[in-house]
């Protein structure tokens, strides 16, 4: 959006450009085209939700976000615990969150399968995949405006996963990537979040580095299709602890003479570590 205006401001300002004034000026109204960069910022919103995946708002966006084609079974007490049954049978341990349990309630058959949005999790007990569903994409469905240029369920690929971290422990012969993902804070005040998330894949020389990587669902298992590497993250130097000790300065200290130990059996082999009193000057 901004390349249109960069663009534009290029064109009016070239040297090589001749700018001709005509004698009369004109009494009709010109008509003012508006470029991309000067639309609302809610048309950027909106088109962002005509896809199930946005691309990422900044060059180094933390993110693990991903598409399942499943039904959704539930397992507990709860409409909210339950699991992911893909056709090929594999399940996977999954909750739903957020407006996603009043649209199942509402909207959707749970007997028939969906495209569910969801975020991946790597459990840490056994290091198995667990999913967090945040929506459904079945435009088809569930638009309001059937007009809206978006592709269907059927057109967007399943099982396709965005992963974009940092890269903290890899082993190339078990081919294991663990990344590790920030979580923003919602409100002022809260600390940053961390979640570890195990991939399967090799990449070279990926620690401390930043990754965009797209990874496929095989099985219970996020595999790594493609990467690119964005960069050295930068490392915070470490800051010295309040309290603690500190460099001597001025005169070196120095110990008195050791004085004799009254107790010559002792270990100390009959003298004494303790320092010699100050002995007072007789006066005259």
């Amino acid at each position: 959006m901004n390349l249109a205006k960069n663009r534009s401001s290029e064109l009016s300002s070239s040297p090589n450009k001749k700018i001709v004034k005509s004698p009369a000026m004109s009494t009709q109204p010109k008509k003012i085209i508006k470029s991309d960069s000067e639309k609302p910022e809610s048309t950027t919103a909106e088109q962002e939700r005509k896809q199930p995946i946005p691309p990422p708002s900044h060059p180094r966006q933390y993110r693990a976000i991903g598409l399942i084609r499943a039904r959704y079974e539930v397992t507990g007490e709860q409409v909210t615990q339950g699991e992911l049954i893909t056709p090929e049978g594999t399940k996977i341990e999954a909750v739903l969150l957020g407006r996603v349990i009043s649209l199942i309630k509402k909207h959707l058959d749970l007997t028939k399968e969906h495209l569910w949005v969801v975020y991946p999790r790597t459990k840490a007990q056994d290091d198995s995949l667990h999913v967090q569903i945040v929506g459904v994409w079945e435009p088809e469905t569930l638009s309001q405006n059937s007009n809206e240029p978006v592709p269907a369920s059927n057109e967007v690929e399943d099982g396709y996963f965005s992963i974009r971290g940092e890269v903290i422990f890899f082993s190339q012969e078990k081919e294991v990537i663990v990344i590790k993902i920030k979580q923003f804070p919602r409100k002022e005040g809260d600390k940053v979040k961390f979640f570890k998330l195990k991939l399967q894949g090799t990449l070279n020389r990926p620690l401390r580095h930043f990754w965009d990587l797209k990874v496929g669902l095989e099985g219970q298992a996020l595999v790594i299709k493609e990467a690119t590497d964005l960069g050295v993250i930068q490392q915070k130097n470490p800051r010295f602890k309040k309290g603690g000790s500190r460099r001597p300065t001025g005169k070196p200290y120095r110990a008195g003479r050791p004085t004799p130990n009254p107790n010559p059996g002792s270990s100390s082999g009959g003298y004494s570590s303790r320092l010699t009193p100050p002995t007072k000057k007789p006066t005259k």
